[in-house]
Order: structure tokens, then C-alpha cells, then sequence
């Protein structure tokens, strides 16, 4: 490192990842109990100082990584975070991202080796610091990029009913959607595939199961759900 810019002051840049998951028509969020001061005990987003040699992107991969061993996630930069008083400890200014995971993907042993629960967004506990703040505005960031890209099968596995597909839209929006008129807007978009598989576990008549086509959807141009 070079000797430069020693007459001004120095601040720590942090991540915080904020992971979304969908489980039980349910949007939910991974947090857990912080297990250092400044506020040791209270539910936090997980995250981490950036190092000398990663960027901004790298760190929060790292992070991610981290937490849930998990490759190849879809993540995005949320905003941000530099209220002067936003951590006790220091002048800290923190980059926020928001990650979307198959909650069956991560692993259970793996959430009680870093002491975070998955927790319904309806839910949240107080958190520390800006976190919740980070938190809304991720979700905002969610809802506008919903409607344009298909991120949502990021949540879902890859075989799912249309009934769990209406469901994460709902839990992401906040609000019911007519089953008719999804329906609709869901036939007419070719990468999103009827299978012959039927799921038989919510009734006897059962559900047929459906898969998100990348191939497909990449030859779409004018996607809006």
C-alpha cells in the first residue's frame, strides 16, 4: 500500500447480505444473533469487513460463501448504508446486497454452526443497527425486478406447481394476485414448461409440476409478469 492520503481520515467498508428464501408461501430472511460487541446478542444480517485485496463484490461473494457454502447465487447490490452514527464501534459504511437461495439448498448443519434461523419477513425481530432499514429497501429492489426478470425461480425448486409460483409473487409483493389472470400471463410465456409430472402432495387430484426453460427465456425479449 502506498503512503498517500495520510491527512485524511480512514473508515472500514463492510458487506451485509441480506438472503432471501421461500418456504411455506412465505418470504423469509437468514438472521442471527450477533457473537461480538458493539451489540452482541442482537439479531443482525450476516457480513464482513472488505480486505486490501478484494473488491466491494468480491467481499460480499466471500461473505455469502461464507454463511452457505453455496456457488453461483443469484446476487445483487442493494445500496449504500454511511449514517455517521450507524455503528457504535466505528465509522463504518457498510455495501448491502440482497442473495436469493432455495431454502433446501442450505444446509442445516450449516445454520447451527453460524447460529441463524430463517425467519418470516412478517416476522423480523428488532435489529441491530440499520439492518431492518437494509432490509426494506432490498425487498423494494425485489419487487421492481420481479416484474422484468425471472428472478423468482431462484426461490422455487426446479420442478414447482403454479400454485407455489403464485404464492412467492405474493409473498414478495405483499399482496394477493387473481389466480385467473396469472394464470393467463403464465401460458404465455414459452420458458415457463408444463411437465408430466403431477404432485400429489397438497391432494389426491393432485397438481402438475412445471420448470423454469433458461434457453427459452433467453430467446424472449419482452418478459413482464
Amino acid at each position: 500500500m502506498t503512503t498517500y492520503y495520510k491527512e485524511h481520515q480512514k473508515i472500514f467498508v463492510s458487506v451485509d447480505c441480506i438472503i432471501f428464501g421461500f418456504e411455506s408461501s412465505e418470504l423469509k430472511v437468514l438472521i442471527g444473533r450477533r457473537k461480538f460487541d458493539p451489540g452482541i446478542g442482537e439479531w443482525s444480517l450476516y457480513g464482513g469487513f472488505v480486505r486490501n485485496e478484494e473488491s466491494i463484490d468480491d467481499a460480499a461473494y466471500r461473505t455469502l460463501y461464507e454463511l452457505t457454502g453455496l456457488e453461483h447465487v443469484y446476487m445483487r447490490q442493494v445500496g449504500a448504508f454511511g449514517r455517521v452514527d450507524r455503528d457504535p464501534g466505528d465509522r463504518v459504511v457498510s455495501i448491502a446486497y440482497y442473495a436469493l437461495i432455495n431454502v433446501k439448498d442450505y444446509p442445516e448443519e450449516l445454520m447451527r454452526e453460524h447460529g441463524v434461523e430463517w425467519v418470516g419477513i412478517n416476522h423480523l425481530p428488532p435489529m441491530f443497527s440499520d439492518h431492518h432499514e437494509m432490509l426494506i429497501k432490498a425487498r423494494q429492489l425485489m419487487q421492481d425486478q420481479i416484474k422484468t426478470s425471472p428472478i423468482s425461480f431462484q426461490l422455487l425448486p426446479e420442478l414447482f406447481t403454479l400454485t407455489q409460483l403464485q404464492r412467492l409473487y405474493e409473498a414478495v409483493n405483499g399482496e394477493q394476485v387473481d389466480k385467473r389472470n396469472f394464470r393467463k400471463r403464465i401460458k404465455d410465456m414459452d420458458f415457463i414448461e408444463k411437465t408430466d409430472l403431477i404432485d400429489k402432495t397438497g391432494s389426491k387430484r393432485g397438481a402438475y409440476l412445471y420448470r423454469f426453460n433458461k434457453n427459452s427465456y433467453n430467446e424472449a425479449s419482452n418478459f413482464k409478469l
